[in-house]
């Protein structure tokens, strides 16, 4: 269903409605066991972290409740997001222990889509190809009441409404460190985990990221999915509480 060279096949994306992230290319061996905690992350040998990072703590009482504010500082501009505890409190955990561990600094967002019902900016692959990831993987952590699509007469995509963060996956209980940001309502089967929201502030700036669209290819040279036409590099995450 995927491809490295992007996050996800296109074809696949159009017939299936889905935003993933790409499994990363099998390295070696390593330890295999979940932590002991409800979260359960789970080292992923064949998939190593694209940067050295430790798995999260995974206390037996994991917080789920309240927010968390995590500001990305990229060079185009702030995106400041609001993490919601009660949505994902494992997600949201793992975020915000990539976020102090630095995997976030120093990486580009890698993958604007601009279909008219598919309006996200992917990040949160310190490799920026789409294949990275933290080295561990975690549940899913589904929305439920989600709005129907008004594009899908089946009733199977619901909408991903402007502003909403969530995770970007390789299938069924596949999380790691990528994530996207929607810039627009998006139709989407609720397969991916919602864990917070993005600021005004912030889609200010994916506004601009978006307004520039997608890098021309010679096969393509009005591309709708693919690397940003403006870079855009998350230069530091800082968690602000």
């Amino acid at each position: 269903m995927l491809m490295r060279r992007l996050a996800f096949v296109l074809v696949s994306m159009l017939a299936a409605g889905g935003f993933g992230a790409a499994p990363a290319a099998a390295h070696g061996a390593g330890p295999t066991g979940p932590t002991a905690g409800p979260c359960a992350y789970t080292p992923t040998p064949d998939e190593p972290a694209a940067r050295p990072v430790s798995l999260p703590r995974d206390p037996r009482r994991t917080p789920s409740r309240g927010t968390v504010a995590v500001l990305l500082r990229t060079n185009l501009g702030p995106i400041p997001l609001v993490l919601d505890r009660a949505q994902a409190p494992c997600t949201v955990q793992s975020f915000v222990h990539l976020a102090r561990q630095r995997f976030y600094d120093r990486t580009i967002c890698h993958r604007l889509t601009t279909y008219p019902t598919l309006l996200v900016l992917q990040c949160g692959d310190p490799t920026g190809t789409g294949e990275g990831g933290p080295g561990y993987r975690y549940a899913d952590e589904l929305p439920t009441g989600l709005p129907p699509a008004p594009t899908d007469p089946t009733g199977e995509r619901k909408v991903y409404a402007r502003g909403v963060l969530a995770m970007a996956n390789a299938g069924p209980d596949t999380n790691g460190s990528q994530f996207f940001l929607v810039y627009g309502n998006s139709a989407l089967r609720p397969n991916y985990t919602i864990f917070g929201s993005v600021a005004p502030r912030g889609l200010t700036t994916l506004d601009r990221v978006a307004a520039a669209g997608v890098t021309p290819t010679p096969e393509d040279p009005a591309p709708l999915d693919g690397p940003p036409a403006l870079r855009t590099e998350i230069k530091k995450a800082t968690v602000k509480y």
